[in-house]
């Protein structure tokens, strides 16, 4: 799943119809509401201030708002655009300016579906990834062995202690244990630390 590194906006025309999306990094509704207000604000000639919203490591909320629009026009295709590029916590606003060509049932569909498509392409995307984090403890002479191995696996050190001997803190997406056990002739075995959620920078 994928969120939005930082709070971003994007402008189309369409028809002469300026349609600006405005995405923010939400985690709560109340913060959905509070972001909305703030554009409505901004933009209070504009004719509407659509939006749609997925919260949730498991996108238990979900919400959307024509606005005005004729129903299911705006609100719901900016939703079906968060899901299909699996966004999460999530907000996405679309403010209209009429240009006075109306675009009917599935130009509007479109417009806004568009819009926030666009919009997403033009921004800095992170994906969650879900690691476990360990700790192992080793000797000197196997400094050398474990920093190959690590590098070649693209393992993450975490922190590095060197006193009698060596203990590394590393988080990895796949357990390496039986790798290091059987590397070491079963010297030293990883201990478990803990689940972790990190997130990795997507460039547009």
């Amino acid at each position: 799943m994928y969120r939005i590194k930082n709070d971003s906006e994007h402008m189309i025309e369409i028809e002469k119809s300026k349609f600006t999306t405005y995405l923010f990094r939400i985690f709560k509704e109340e913060d959905a509401k509070l972001y909305i207000q703030q554009i409505k604000k901004m933009h209070p000639s504009a004719n509407h201030h659509c939006y749609a919203f997925i919260i949730g490591d498991n996108k238990e909320i979900q919400r959307s708002n024509d606005d005005g629009e004729p129903s299911g026009t705006a609100g719901l295709p900016m939703l079906e655009s968060l899901r299909k590029n699996d966004m999460q916590d999530t907000l996405a606003i679309c403010v209209r300016y009429f240009g006075g060509i109306k675009l009917g049932a599935g130009g509007l569909i479109r417009a806004y579906s568009k819009s926030v498509s666009l919009a997403l392409q033009h921004t800095i995307i992170t994906k969650s990834l879900y690691t476990s984090v360990y700790r192992l403890t080793f000797t000197y002479d196997f400094i050398n062995q474990i920093d190959y191995y690590f590098h070649s696996h693209n393992i993450c050190v975490l922190d590095k202690s060197y006193d009698v001997e060596v203990t590394y803190v590393y988080h990895t997406l796949h357990d390496c244990s039986e790798d290091i056990i059987k590397m070491s002739s079963a010297k030293y075995s990883p201990i478990f630390i803990r689940n972790q959620n990190i997130e990795e920078t997507i460039t547009p």
